[in-house]
């Protein structure tokens, strides 16, 4: 795929496990917006297993994580009408395991947010493997501001 994704636009430089394009031991997630939802698709290897043929649960945690964040920071750059997405972090998110996750193909990371304010934004999100929903994520991401780690990492 040619089209350039989220991280790709605004994080290039961002060495993040899970979405930073810089980590090259990362798992490079690409986020690309699709009306209301963030979309992407990734494809497991062997190392992330839990177990043959099963993608571990903390990968699956880390997946949606990101996925999550970054359609907040997304949003709140819209909401502000700013060219930029704010450097956002996770305050919280909570993952259900629905049914074990095949590594056989690509899965499909949709997420969505239900609910914002200027600075915070709350998404739920969905893993989706052969057509089934494997896995929910709901979680509250937040902007920071100078002074924390996380300020202008991207």
């Amino acid at each position: 795929m040619t089209e350039k994704s989220l991280q790709e636009t605004y994080s290039l430089a961002n060495a993040c496990f899970g979405c930073g394009p810089a980590n090259p031991k990362g798992l490079h997630i690409r986020s690309f917006t699709s009306g209301d939802e963030v979309i992407a698709e990734w494809m497991p290897e062997k190392h992330h297993e839990a177990f043959t043929g099963i993608l571990s649960g903390g990968i699956i945690g880390t997946l949606l994580d990101c996925h999550s964040n970054w359609t907040a920071a997304y949003h709140l750059m819209k909401r502000a009408g700013a060219d930029h997405p704010p450097c956002t972090v996770t305050a919280d998110y909570h993952i259900k395991l629905l049914r074990p996750t095949p590594t056989d193909e690509a899965v499909r990371l949709v997420a969505r947010v239900v609910e914002s304010t200027d600075d915070k934004a709350i998404v739920e999100a969905e893993l989706i493997a052969k057509e089934k929903v494997c896995a929910t994520c709901r979680g509250t991401f937040v902007a920071v501001k100078p002074g924390h780690p996380a300020y202008h990492r991207w």
